[in-house]
């Protein structure tokens, strides 16, 4: 499954609404380390189909970012059920990335 772009008119249904759990990445194309991480986050949402992966653009989302307290990037939260179950801060290697996400989804 491809990964998708959240915005405030998409979040309600694309992330509170889904059935799914859902990766939330929140980046900036200016960040670095949210790029080196892009790909893992694109390859988990093709390798594990019991998850959505969504992106943020806090530049261009400033309110989601703010609403989730978003202070450093990349952040990264699985939301389930709407509700945020786990976040963690940086880049990471592309397994524990997946562990991230698999202990969160549990």
């Amino acid at each position: 499954m491809a990964v998708f772009n959240v915005t405030k008119a998409n979040y309600k249904t694309e992330v509170s609404e889904s059935e799914k759990p859902v990766l939330l990445d929140f980046w900036a194309p200016w960040c670095g380390p949210c790029r080196m991480i892009a790909p893992f986050v694109e390859q988990l949402s093709d390798e594990m189909p019991e998850i959505k992966a969504g992106k943020v653009n806090i530049d261009e989302e400033p309110e989601l970012a703010a609403e989730f307290g978003v202070m450093s990037i990349p952040t990264l939260i699985v939301m389930k059920g709407g509700k945020a179950v786990k976040r963690t801060l940086g880049a990471m290697p592309k397994q524990l990335l997946k562990e991230f996400v698999e202990e969160a989804i549990k």
